[in-house]
């Protein structure tokens, strides 16, 4: 998930789910903006400045879905990510188990500007499906992410506004407010909790249509990687309404892997190992 599941804030991949959550790559040149707007703005930028120049990575996750009662089912997946110099990222996650997900590829291109293109691969119908951008804001396989979690958080995709800065856990964090431009979102806004000594997303308040809190992720286990990105190995999704929650473990993170477009192809998830 750089992005949910991935990024050095979240940029889930957030999954990435990766991880790298939350912010793509960009360079905005703002005008008449508040002072409130430019500072929420600047500090977006700035953590994703501090994240450019990955290249790829990949990642091996465990998800464990739990429900109002504490009852989890558990799933393992393999993950990677491949930066693009002028758009969003392109992630592919495959799960290995349980038997009955086996198989299932997830395929996701991310916009800066546009409706993200993402597939699911289902092995039990043999058929590649396309997720319509009228449902990203539908869960990503049972769990508490939604398919819009799923994907780098680029810049460009929200507006800005700094709030305050508040401590938590020891840690000095710049919190901004996020408003998804796209009004397919299934989010009103998000509140994020960004450290101010390495912009690292810590939390993020999601609130729905109605501007009634949904979820809260909390990230923590961050370790950095090629002295310059970090990740985060621990995602934590809890439901408000439901009750439910999920969690995304992360191990034995690796870049420079070498990856090429061609491994992030519609035609390549069915044969995605």
């Amino acid at each position: 998930m750089k992005k949910i599941f991935n990024s050095q804030t979240t940029k889930l991949s957030t999954l990435a789910v990766a991880g790298s959550l939350f912010f793509g790559s960009t360079f905005l040149v703002a005008a008449d903006l508040s002072p409130a707007e430019q500072k929420g703005l600047d500090i977006a930028i700035e953590a994703d400045k501090r994240d450019l120049g990955f290249a790829d990575n990949s990642t091996k996750m465990t998800m464990v879905l739990r429900n109002k009662y504490g009852e989890e089912s558990v799933r393992r997946m393999r993950s990677k990510t491949l930066e693009q110099d002028n758009d969003g990222d392109k992630a592919l996650i495959i799960f290995d188990n349980p038997r009955d997900v086996k198989g299932t590829a997830f395929l996701s291109f991310t916009h800066k500007t546009t409706s993200d293109d993402q597939w699911l691969y289902l092995p039990a119908l043999k058929r590649v499906k396309r997720i319509s951008s009228s449902n990203k804001s539908g869960p990503f396989m049972g769990s508490e992410f939604a398919f819009e979690d799923i994907s780098s958080q680029e810049v460009e995709k929200y507006t800005y506004k700094y709030l305050r800065n508040e401590t938590l856990d020891g840690r000095d964090h710049f919190v901004i407010e996020r408003d998804p431009v796209d009004p397919k979102s299934g989010y009103s806004v998000q509140n994020v909790w960004i450290d101010t000594q390495e912009y690292r997303a810590f939390k993020i308040d999601f609130y729905d249509r109605k501007s009634d809190l949904l979820k809260t992720l909390t990230l923590s286990n961050y370790n950095q990687y090629e002295n310059k990105f970090w990740r985060a190995d621990n995602w934590l999704m809890i439901n408000h309404q439901t009750g439910k929650s999920t969690e995304l473990n992360y191990q034995g993170w690796k870049f420079s892997n070498g990856f090429r477009e061609k491994d992030f192809t519609k035609n390549s998830l069915a044969r995605a190992k």
